[in-house]
């Protein structure tokens, strides 16, 4: 691109050049804050107090920039930021000073102690973060484009997940091969061939706590030249970070655990640089998640609001002190259900009994536990999602459901209040009966996301519940709805 302006100094390249310098001094800083422990990291981000002196008035909170779009000084100045030269948020669509201080935490987050580095972008959604990342890895293979490409997952995965990849990308004549047995390294290596794009898992899987092998998964993954992208939405980089283990990229619905508020909607695409993936270009490898930013979403436009990136990033600061919590407390009620008489089953990966708890054990440990006062040594913990079945059938877990008092009855998790659904009838519904049945979801089962109460609360609701299966039907109040349009809220009497 040619250089405009007069011979005095102005032009297109007099930004390029504050730009890199901008940029050199934005690094240094991220450089020395990755020095930090998990909790400093997690508290100050890359926002720094220069940064907060020279551009925010010295605000000490990072700032919520509502506007949709940046001014420049001249035409100069436009032409490099429109051209990717120079730092720049230009459209909120694109990119927002709200959405970089996000981004760059959660980022340095997921790589805390890997060796490696990461970038991050931020969606409108936990499945807008599925869909961009998987999306983009569908491409033709220039060296083999014949074929049908497909691309090999757990089915162990979110109701939405499921329909993404068996319904939606399918449309689109792309084969999904579904691994029914996640911890069979032996059926992972089976279902990739030279048209698989990528190989995808969750760790610990929603609802039915269901774990791999990540390190020897991707292993088998770029032995034959493909990522691995892993949801590790339920764990939280607090709990595990699956880029030290070898995956490529890791999808986070921030909605959950991550934003435990309940206020926001959100997803992340957290990519190492220098990834595997034998079909992208080298920019794609590279740097995927700002390669994802700069292109993809800024075509197809799942952006997420500035309002929401300062909301979710205020609840992330806590994280690891909220997730040793909750997990803490997920231990007491799992092993108060796994005694109870009307319990079938309990899946935690936290109680020994569980099939996979010693894989689980190998990669879920609390960030940074070898450094605080009160652990002093490597610590493991579960996160707070678990399930339960009713021996009684799917008629108790639904009575079960209807008497709690405290625990809210919503499809959400990762709540600070304890929040439980019925799957097949809600999040997994959709599947139908067949691909519930593969992935393990029961109608008798009752998925429970403890949230930051005591747990001796939690517990006692849980037992009055139970305790209606065979008593007194459940009494719910009569309610009438008024008489509105579509588009009018749905207002309840009791």
């Amino acid at each position: 691109m040619g250089m405009s302006g007069d011979a005095g100094g102005r032009g297109v390249a007099r930004y390029v050049d504050a730009g890199a310098r901008a940029t050199v001094a934005r690094a240094a800083w991220r450089a020395e804050m990755r020095k930090c422990r998990f909790d400093t990291i997690a508290v100050h981000g890359i926002y720094s107090s220069q940064e907060a002196l020279d551009f925010n008035q010295g605000s000490i909170v990072e700032p919520i920039v509502m506007s949709t779009s940046q001014g420049y000084r001249d035409t100069d100045e436009l032409e490099a930021a429109l051209s990717y030269r120079i730092p720049t948020w230009c459209y909120s669509r694109i990119a927002n000073p709200s959405m970089y201080y996000l981004e760059g935490t959660l980022a340095m987050l997921e790589a805390y102690g890997f060796d490696g580095d990461a970038s991050c972008t931020v969606t409108s959604s936990g499945m807008a973060a599925a869909m961009l990342a998987t999306e983009a890895l569908l491409c033709q293979d220039p060296k083999n484009p014949h074929g049908r490409i497909n691309f090999v997952s757990s089915c162990r995965v979110y109701g939405g997940t499921f329909q993404l990849f068996n319904v939606r990308w399918p449309e689109r004549g792309v084969e999904c091969r579904w691994v029914a047995d996640p911890t069979n390294l032996d059926e992972w290596a089976s279902k990739i061939d030279d048209q698989t794009r990528f190989v995808y898992g969750e760790f610990p899987s929603n609802p039915g706590q269901s774990c791999f092998d990540i390190e020897k998964v991707a292993e088998i993954a770029h032995a034959r030249g493909v990522p691995l992208v892993v949801d590790a939405t339920v764990a939280t980089p607090a709990l595990l970070r699956p880029l030290r283990h070898g995956a490529d990229i890791v999808i986070q619905s921030v909605t959950k655990s991550l934003a435990a508020s309940g206020f926001v909607i959100a997803g992340a695409v957290i990519a190492r640089h220098g990834m595997t993936c034998k079909c992208a270009t080298s920019e794609m490898c590279a740097d995927f998640a700002t390669w994802l930013k700069l292109w993809p979403q800024r075509d197809m436009g799942p952006s997420l609001s500035p309002m929401n990136c300062i909301l979710a990033l205020n609840d992330v600061r806590t994280v690891r002190t909220r997730m040793d919590k909750v997990s803490r407390t997920t231990m007491d009620v799992a092993r108060f259900l796994e005694k109870h008489p009307r319990i079938e089953q309990v899946d935690y990966l936290g109680l020994e009994s569980h099939p996979l708890h010693a894989l689980a054990a190998k990669y879920l440990w609390l960030a940074d536990a070898e450094h605080d006062d009160l652990y002093k040594k490597p610590v493991n913990r579960f996160g707070h999602l678990m399930s339960f079945r009713l021996k009684d059938g799917p008629a108790a877990a639904r009575t079960t459901l209807d008497a709690f008092q405290r625990v809210w009855r919503a499809t959400d998790l990762g709540r600070i209040k304890s929040v439980a659904t019925i799957p097949a009838i809600s999040t997994h519904h959709q599947q139908g009966e067949e691909a519930r049945k593969m992935a393990d979801v029961p109608a008798n089962l009752i998925r429970l996301c403890v949230g930051g109460e005591h747990p001796d609360d939690v517990i006692r609701d849980l037992d009055q519940a139970l305790a209606a299966i065979g008593s007194r039907p459940v009494q719910v109040p009569a309610i009438e709805y008024s008489a509105g349009g579509a588009s009018s809220p749905i207002v309840a009497k009791r």
